[in-house]
């Protein structure tokens, strides 16, 4: 039973920051076509916050990936490797009864 709560606790912290890295990309969508004015102080303040939020998990992966150009490609590995975690963590609980 615990092992199955843990399991649930760390699925929500992994599903927030998929939302995060989600929340990041929109944000840089819509400052990078003005869609968004940079001058949005609220706006860049949040942007800022994710940033620092998430940086320190994607800057490692960031090194190890190769240079792609303008696309980066290190949030779509977070939220797999995310994935992949979550469901061992879920199947390791469930085997764990």
């Amino acid at each position: 039973m615990l092992l199955m709560t843990l399991a649930e606790i760390v699925g929500y912290l992994i599903s927030v920051i998929i939302i995060l890295v989600i929340v990041q990309f929109v944000l840089s969508l819509l400052l990078a076509f003005n869609v968004v004015n940079r001058d949005n102080d609220f706006v860049i303040a949040i942007y800022r916050a994710v940033n620092a939020l998430l940086d320190p998990v994607l800057s490692p992966i960031r090194r190890i990936m190769p240079n792609t150009g303008a696309i980066d490609f290190s949030p779509l590995v977070l939220i797999v490797v995310l994935n992949i975690v979550n469901i061992v963590l879920v199947n390791a609980a469930r085997a764990g009864y």
